[in-house]
């Protein structure tokens, strides 16, 4: 028998649906992403830690659930929303449903929900808290919870280095919330990866002897962690460095750039950024509720790449003396698209030729 459930935004309104997965009350940063496909991804990405994330497209889980695909074996986020979530999938690889995959992993959600009124609210009024509860019988600002205490990334970074091995350039990953694969991707190149907690010294970073540092991405607002900025601005005049969302924002921070909160962010598979020194445009996949300043970059050795279509936002920095570079959006892409994997292999031909200069 399917029982009601409802999601009560902190402005007041209330979106009524059908509980699934594991169902519990669940409280969190209500945002939505666009993409059609890649929503075990989604459901596995330890960026969104502390998000209900509402699914645009009407339909998701029509093909299953895999072994493969998974960005994590965490699942960060406080739950998910959907129009229809399907249980009957179609598909070669699929190994479980959806709604049985989210009941097994613990993940509250709700179907039936009229999901377009709800982005069409977040649109206006911009990102919001809300609650996912089982019964109304207090008002929405009765569920909001008190402000957290300590950074986001705290939840989802590892405890402690670990390393994978190869053949290749040592890069070690700062882990603010990383997906796997951003890690598959360095390993493709040959690499060895030592994914190393976001708290790690630039001593215990340098003890590793890494040929380059990327900083991956992760959730919650890149302020949270000044007091890493000076780890971070020393390691990247130290390495050549890769800052991919998260990263890339506290790559800027640390230089002296500002950031600021977009009004609903950018989540889905399908936005649109320009290369200024090629004037071409790629479709990336992003996930993301903070931006760059562009104005604030004129007083950091960083000048502008790329550029959002939509909106003009910063979308790629570079130094203009280091090997030294960050994107706002996912090369490694996964769930796509895959215009931009090839910066992955642009930053390891970077390390490898400061390698090959500095022996």
């Amino acid at each position: 028998m399917e029982e009601k459930g409802y999601l009560l935004l902190e402005n007041g309104v209330v979106f009524e649906g059908v509980q699934v997965g594991d169902f519990k009350d669940k409280d969190g940063e209500v945002v939505f992403n666009t993409s059609m496909t890649g929503y075990q991804e989604i459901l596995t990405d330890p960026s969104y830690a502390d998000q209900v994330i509402v699914f645009c497209y009407p339909l998701i889980g029509n093909y299953g659930i895999n072994d493969i695909d998974g960005e994590s074996n965490m699942h960060a986020l406080s739950g998910a929303v959907f129009g229809e979530a399907c249980d009957l999938p179609s598909h070669y690889q699929s190994q479980n449903s959806l709604v049985s995959y989210m009941k097994k992993h613990h993940i509250s959600g709700l179907a039936g929900v009229d999901t377009r009124a709800l982005v069409k609210l977040i649109r206006k009024e911009g990102t919001m808290r809300g609650r996912m509860v089982a019964s109304l019988q207090k008002k929405a600002s009765d569920y909001m919870p008190d402000q957290k205490n300590g950074p986001t990334v705290e939840k989802v970074s590892v405890k402690k280095a670990i390393h994978y091995e190869g053949s290749g350039p040592h890069i070690v990953v700062v882990d603010y919330g990383y997906k796997k694969s951003i890690r598959t991707s360095l390993q493709q190149e040959g690499c060895k990866v030592t994914v190393v907690p976001y708290s790690f010294t630039f001593e215990q970073i340098a003890s590793l002897k890494p040929d380059g540092v990327l900083f991956s991405n992760g959730p919650g607002n890149p302020e949270e962690l000044a007091s890493f900025y000076p780890v971070i601005k020393q390691l990247t005049e130290t390495y050549p460095s890769l800052g991919i969302c998260l990263g890339h924002q506290l790559i800027a921070l640390a230089h002296g750039a500002t950031t600021t909160k977009l009004l609903y962010g950018h989540r889905g598979g399908n936005h649109p950024v320009k290369d200024l020194v090629t004037n071409k445009i790629y479709m990336t996949s992003q996930n993301h509720g903070y931006e760059v300043m562009h104005h604030s970059l004129i007083r950091t050795p960083f000048m502008v790449t790329h550029e959002n279509v939509n909106d003009r936002t910063v979308e790629g920095i570079i130094h203009t003396s280091l090997p030294v570079c960050g994107v706002q959006f996912h090369p490694e892409a996964h769930a796509g698209p895959s215009d931009t994997s090839f910066m992955i292999e642009s930053f390891i031909s970077t390390v490898k030729e400061n390698a090959y200069a500095s022996s």
